[in-house]
């Protein structure tokens, strides 16, 4: 069953997160700034948290939807085994939920497709400063996260990509708050059609509360951690360790 639309408004993009991540790649070299931006990030977020709390992000009628949903950056993936589950429309995709929970688990795209969905048309922002709005299905993580189950020690929610970004494997991170929140989905659907694969197929992450960069395409694992350090380049993210761009990324 979908879950009904709300319209509640959240916070606009041109918050001071938005705003901290307009820098060049030429500030972000520079390790002065990049250590004020790191303070200054924590203080972001505890005041967005601290002022909205659980707000949803708004969300649009269909009229509102854009015309062109642009595609930005990773459109595909060479890896063999990924392009091998694409040919035979990922009719054999699993996605593997392990780490810091008490029942792994090995969820083919049918299973993902008949459980509770929510839809939603939500506006995409991106770091570069184009926006789009589009309609998004999928189950909410927070239900995939309770059949698996968390530990105690759980406090990070670490997506695996198939692709890849200077030659590492591609990977996003959340916390537990931005995972439960109720607009946070896996999205296996987009404008009423299965996941195109410019857009992350089969499996997309959308967190609604926070810049694109931080919407994950090409998920292929879910895995729950108790700590961010030890973990590639140990920021979180792709973006953040290659570019130095902020973990949280609220709007």
């Amino acid at each position: 069953m979908i879950v009904s639309r709300r319209r509640l408004l959240g916070m606009g993009a041109a918050g001071a997160g938005g705003l901290l991540l307009g820098g060049c790649d030429a500030l972000n070299a520079d390790p002065a700034v990049r250590e004020t931006l790191g303070h200054a990030e924590g203080l972001t977020m505890r005041a967005q948290r601290l002022l909205v709390g659980q707000a949803l992000a708004r969300e649009f009628r269909e009229a509102d939807m854009s015309p062109v949903f642009r595609a930005n950056g990773s459109i595909s993936v060479e890896d063999p085994a990924y392009r091998a589950l694409a040919a035979r429309g990922f009719a054999d995709w699993q996605l593997r939920v392990d780490g810091l929970v008490q029942r792994p688990l090995a969820l083919p795209l049918s299973a993902i497709r008949t459980m509770p969905q929510r839809e939603q048309i939500t506006r995409h922002d991106c770091v570069e400063g184009w926006s789009a709005i589009g309609k998004w299905q999928g189950p909410q993580l927070s239900a995939v996260l309770a059949m698996a189950g968390l530990l105690p020690a759980a406090r990070y929610v670490v997506f695996h990509c198939a692709d890849r970004m200077e030659g590492r494997p591609y990977y996003e991170s959340i916390d537990l708050i931005d995972a439960f929140h109720p607009q946070t989905i896996l999205a296996w659907r987009m404008n009423g059609q299965a996941l195109p694969i410019a857009h992350g197929a089969p499996l997309r992450l959308r967190v609604e509360r926070q810049l694109g960069y931080k919407h994950a395409k090409f998920v292929m694992r879910i895995e729950l951690r108790d700590s961010l350090a030890g973990l590639y380049g140990g920021k979180g993210g792709s973006w953040e360790d290659a570019r130095g761009y902020q973990w949280y990324a609220g709007i």
